[in-house]
C-alpha cells in the first residue's frame, strides 16, 4: 500500500503518509484514535486508502477549503466557515498532501484559523477518512516505430490520459499521466489507452523539428496528430496557422488556452473567486464557452489575438529543448505531462573552454539577472578585482590545499573532463528550463529518462519518516556541515537527520547505496571520484545500487559523479560544472538546504539560488528536476518579494510556483485580509499597502525564501521594523 496511516504518539490523531510523493502529514481528533481499516469503496470518489475513527472533530494544520456534497455525490456547498444540518455527507479538504475525504452522519460546522481548518460534528460518532495519493501513473505503453509518421500515431494516444475534455481538465488532478512510448518493430496500443474524440487536429509535416513541439498540444487537446505541409490547429470549421515562428506559436497556442480554460471553469464544479477571472479584460461568454466541446471552445479561444491576452498571461515555468533525435521518444510523455513549452533545436551552440569555467564561462544575454543585481562571489581561483584568491578561499576540487590556492592551480584543472561537451541552449523565458539529448547544457536541467522513470515508482517505503544525510569529506569545509540545521526545520513534517565526517571509500560505497531521501555531500571531486577519507571513490566505474534519492554533490566539477548518481538509481540532484571556491559554495549550499526544506524542487530551489548568487551559474540539475523531499506546508512553493512603502505600510509580490501535485492549474492563495481571491498557479500575487503587523503575522505562518532590495533573506529571519 502506497499511504501507511498510524496513530499519533503525542497527539491525538493520525499521521498520513504518502510513500509514492514523498510526503507526511498530520489529522487530528479530539479525542486519541485506533484507526481501523474500511473499503474504499464507501466513498464517493476513489481513494487508495480508508480508516474509520471515533471523534467528535477532525482538524488539519493548514487552511483549506471545505467541500460538502449529499450522500448522492451533489455538490451543496463549499467554503472555509459554514454549518450544516443533519444529514449524509462526503467532505472534501482542499489543499492537503493527499486526496483528503471525509464520510459520516451528523451535522457539522466548519472554522478555520489563520494556521488550522476543523471540522466539528453535532454527534461524536464513527468519521471514514479517505485519502488518495496524488501520484498519477501511466494507464500502458505503447510501442512504435520511431519514424515521424509512425510516431504521430503514438503522440496522438497522449490525450488519452484526460479525464475530462472540460476546462476542468487544467486542474492537475484530472489530466491523468499519458501513457509511455517506447521503441519498436509494429505498433501497438494498450486496450487501456484509448483515443479520445475530441475533435481536434493537428497538421504538421512529418518531421521531429515539427513533431516534438507539438506533444503538449496533442496531449493537452487530446489532438490527433496528422502529416501535411502548413503546420496548423483545426477543428469543425475553423484552422489556425502555426507558421510563421512556429515554435513561438505552439506556445502562444498553449499558454493562451490553458489561461483560457482555467478562467472558463469557474462556471463548472467550482465556481471560486478566481482572480484571473474577475480581473480580466476579456469580453467572453465564459459560461456558454464552458458548455461548448472542446474543439469549438479551442476555436473560440483562438480568435481572440495573442496580443489581447498575453498581458494578463503569467510566466509560465517550463521549457524543455527536445533534440530532434529518434532517441529522444520515450522522453515525449513525460515532457507533455508537464506542460512544458517544447523547442526542437536542430542546431547548438557548442562551448569552448579555454580551461577554466569561471564567470565569464556563464556571461552573456541567457542570465536572469543583471550581475549588478546579484551577489559578486569569487569563482574558479580568481578575486573579483582580479588577483589570486587568499589561502581562504580555496576551491573543492583537489586533494590538497597545495593544489588549490592561487589562479594559476585553477586554470589547470579544466571544467569537469576533456571529454565533455559543453552546450549553450537559446534563452528562455520560463523560470525552468530543461535539456533533452547529447551535451551538458549550461543553465538548464539535463534531463534524463531513467530519472523520469524512477518518478513513476511505487515500491513500499519501510520508513515513514523523511532522511536527510549530510557528508563533510573535508575539515575546512565543516561551516557547511551545520546544514544539518537547516534540514527538520518543519513543525508538521518527521525528519531523520544524520550528519557524518571523513568517509572512508567502503563508508560512502555504502551510504550511497543505503535508502536515503536526500544526500548532501561536501568535500572535493575530481576526475578521480569522491574524495574519501583514504581513497576515491569513483561512481562513473563503480558497479554500485545506489539508494540515495536525490542529492546536492557541492564540490568541484561534480557532473559526471552525479550523472552517474541517477544512472544507478537516484532520481535527481544538485551538480557543479567547474571548480568553485569554498565561501560561495557554502552559501549556496546552505541555500538549497533550507529550499529543499520548504517544499522545492531541484530546479526551482537551483532557480532561486542563481538568483542571490552569480555563481548557482556554475550548478546545473541533472536528472528529474522536478524532484522534491517534503512537500512546502501550503502545497505549492512561493518566492516573496517585500519592499517598504512607509514606517507601517509595505507591499508583496508572491510568486506562487507548481511544485510536486500541485501542478499548473492548482488553486492558490494567500493569508492576507485584502487578498481574498483564489489565483491558478503559476502565478503572481501582488498585495499592496500591508500593515506591518499583518505582514510579520503572514511572515511567520511558513518558512519562505524573501527578497529585500533583491537580497535572500527568509520568512522566519526577517524583522519588520
Amino acid at each position: 500500500m502506497s499511504i501507511d496511516i498510524d496513530p499519533l504518539r503525542e497527539a491525538d490523531g493520525i499521521t498520513v503518509t504518502d510513500h509514492i510523493e514523498n510526503t507526511q502529514f498530520e489529522v487530528y481528533t479530539d479525542r486519541p484514535v485506533e484507526p481501523r481499516r474500511r473499503p474504499e469503496s464507501e466513498h464517493y470518489f476513489p481513494v487508495d486508502a480508508s480508516v474509520a475513527v471515533e471523534t467528535g472533530s477532525i482538524e488539519i494544520p493548514r487552511v483549506a477549503v471545505v467541500e460538502t456534497r449529499a450522500g448522492d455525490g451533489t455538490l451543496l456547498t463549499h467554503g472555509d466557515c459554514y454549518t450544516m444540518p443533519d444529514g449524509t455527507y462526503h467532505v472534501g479538504i482542499n489543499p492537503a498532501p493527499t486526496k483528503l475525504y471525509l464520510a459520516f452522519d451528523s451535522g457539522f460546522s466548519v472554522s478555520t484559523t489563520d494556521r488550522t481548518t476543523r471540522i466539528d460534528l453535532d454527534t461524536p460518532g464513527a468519521v471514514g477518512l479517505g485519502f488518495r495519493s496524488l501520484h498519477q501513473t501511466p494507464a500502458g505503453t505503447i510501442t512504435t516505430p520511431t519514424d515521424p509518421e509512425s510516431l504521430m500515431d503514438a503522440v496522438s494516444l497522449l490525450g488519452s490520459a484526460l479525464q475530462t475534455t472540460s476546462p476542468e481538465r487544467s486542474f492537475p488532478t484530472l489530466r491523468g499521466h499519458p501513457p509511455l512510448v517506447e521503441p519498436g518493430d509494429e505498433f501497438h496500443a494498450p486496450e487501456r489507452v484509448e483515443p479520445v474524440d475530441s475533435g481536434v487536429r493537428i497538421v504538421v509535416p512529418p518531421e521531429y523539428r515539427y513533431l516534438y513541439p507539438v506533444v503538449s498540444l496533442a496531449y493537452y487537446f487530446a489532438a490527433e496528430v496528422v502529416p501535411g505541409d502548413a503546420p496548423r490547429i483545426e477543428g469543425d470549421g475553423w484552422s489556425y496557422p502555426l507558421e510563421p515562428g512556429f515554435e513561438a506559436r505552439t506556445a502562444q497556442v498553449l499558454r493562451q488556452s490553458f489561461h483560457m480554460d482555467c478562467l472558463a471553469r469557474t462556471e463548472g464544479f467550482y465556481p471560486v473567486d478566481l482572480h484571473e477571472r474577475e480581473t480580466t479584460d476579456l469580453d467572453l461568454d465564459w459560461e456558454r464557452l464552458y458548455d461548448l466541446p472542446l474543439a469549438a471552445r479551442l476555436g473560440e479561444y483562438l480568435d481572440v489575438p495573442f496580443e489581447a491576452v498575453k498581458p494578463e498571461l503569467p510566466q509560465w515555468t517550463l521549457t524543455t529543448d527536445v533534440r530532434p533525435d529518434p532517441a529522444n521518444v520515450e522522453m515525449l510523455p513525460f515532457v507533455a505531462g508537464e506542460l512544458s513549452i517544447v523547442r526542437s533545436p536542430e542546431t547548438v551552440t557548442p562551448v569552448d573552454d579555454d580551461g577554466g569555467v569561471g564567470v565569464g564561462f556563464f556571461g552573456g544575454a541567457d542570465r536572469s539577472s543583471s550581475a549588478a543585481t546579484r551577489r559578486e562571489v569569487p569563482v574558479g581561483g580568481v578575486a573579483p578585482d582580479g588577483g589570486a584568491l587568499g589561502d581562504a578561499e580555496f576551491v573543492r576540487g583537489a586533494a590538497s590545499a597545495e593544489a588549490t590556492r592561487g589562479a594559476d592551480a585553477s586554470a589547470d584543472r579544466g571544467a569537469v573532463t576533456a571529454q565533455t561537451d559543453f552546450v549553450r541552449p537559446e534563452p528562455v523565458d520560463t523560470v525552468e528550463h530543461a535539456w533533452v539529448g547529447d551535451g551538458v547544457p549550461l543553465d538548464a536541467n539535463k534531463a534524463t529518462l531513467d530519472a523520469y522513470h524512477r518518478r513513476l515508482e511505487a515500491g513500499q517505503v519501510e520508513q515513514s519518516r523523511i532522511s536527510v544525510l549530510v557528508v563533510c569529506n573535508d575539515e575546512q569545509m565543516r561551516e557547511e556541515g551545520n546544514v544539518a540545521d537547516l534540514y527538520g526545520l518543519r513543525d508538521m513534517v518527521q525528519f531523520d537527520i544524520e550528519v557524518r565526517h571523513d568517509l572512508t571509500r567502503a563508508e560512502m560505497r555504502e551510504t550511497l547505496e543505503s535508502d536515503v531521501d536526500f544526500l548532501h555531500y561536501i568535500g572535493h571531486v575530481d576526475d578521480r571520484g569522491m574524495q574519501c577519507a583514504d581513497s576515491y571513490l569513483d561512481l562513473t566505474d563503480e558497479d554500485l545500487e545506489i539508494g540515495v534519492s536525490a542529492f546536492l554533490l557541492n564540490a568541484c566539477q561534480s557532473y559526471q559523479q552525479g550523472e552517474a548518481l541517477v544512472h544507478r538509481g537516484s532520481r535527481g540532484g544538485i551538480v557543479t560544472l567547474s571548480d568553485v571556491a569554498n565561501s560561495p559554495a557554502t552559501t549556496l549550499g546552505r541555500i538549497i538546504a533550507r529550499l529543499m526544506n520548504s517544499g522545492f524542487n531541484l530546479r526551482t530551489a537551483l532557480h532561486v539560488a542563481k538568483r542571490e548568487l552569480i555563481t548557482g551559474h556554475q550548478y546545473i540539475v541533472v536528472g528529474d528536476g522536478g524532484t522534491t523531499v517534503c512537500q512546502s506546508r501550503s502545497g505549492s512553493v512561493s518566492v516573496l518579494d517585500i519592499s517598504e512603502l512607509s514606517v507601517d505600510s509595505w507591499d508583496m509580490d508572491a510568486r506562487m510556483l507548481p511544485n510536486g501535485p500541485y501542478g499548473k492549474g492548482s488553486l492558490t492563495g494567500i493569508n492576507i485580509s485584502n487578498s481574498t481571491d483564489n489565483h491558478y498557479i503559476p502565478t503572481t500575487i501582488s498585495v499592496r499597502d500591508i500593515r506591518k503587523q499583518e505582514l510579520s503575522d503572514f511572515l511567520n505562518l511558513e518558512t519562505a525564501p524573501v527578497f529585500i532590495d533583491d537580497r535572500l533573506s527568509w520568512s522566519d529571519e526577517v524583522v519588520i521594523d
